[in-house]
């Protein structure tokens, strides 16, 4: 089984890539890109993607991915994921979570994550070289450390 982040990926990656009108449409792809998942969490995938329908001619509905997250939002991702090179390391504590970075990365690398907003965050404080992120109650370091993943992809190769 594929772990949460890349489902998620490529959930993103249909919708953006094609006219998906209903969920049992993106399950049936999701199944032949060999991701094994019900419809109820294909369900919650698509709320943390906060993935919305919109009104098509030709198809009634179609998902997109809604501003923030649509193909200006990708390349830009693909701008900042150089960011991710800034990256040291990853301490938790509670629902709290320290990221070290490289010296003079940390304020942008939070701005990046704010600009997002994840559910899984609340918010970020940052310095020169540290950010502190305050996760919701009920987030494990698990699910904090796939959304900072569908943030800057690049990362799962320093924390996957």
């Amino acid at each position: 089984m594929k772990n949460r982040t890349k489902r998620q990926l490529a959930i993103k990656q249909i919708i953006l890539s094609g006219q998906i009108s209903s969920q049992d449409e993106l399950l049936r792809i999701m199944k032949e890109q060999g991701f094994e998942l019900t419809q109820a969490t294909l369900s919650r995938d698509l709320k943390i993607l906060k993935v919305a329908k919109v009104s098509d001619q030709a198809l009634g509905y179609v998902y997109v991915i809604p501003e923030g997250m649509n193909m200006e939002s990708q390349r830009e991702t693909s701008r900042i994921n150089f960011l991710a090179d800034g990256f040291r390391d990853i301490q938790f504590s509670g629902n709290l979570a320290v990221i070290k970075t490289m010296p003079g990365y940390a304020s942008s690398l939070a701005v990046v994550i704010d600009n997002a907003q994840p559910y899984e965050i609340i918010g970020t404080i940052a310095g020169d070289d540290t950010i502190l992120i305050v996760m919701r109650d009920g987030i494990t370091q698990s699910d904090l450390i796939n959304s900072l993943i569908l943030i800057l992809p690049k990362l799962e190769e320093k924390l996957g």
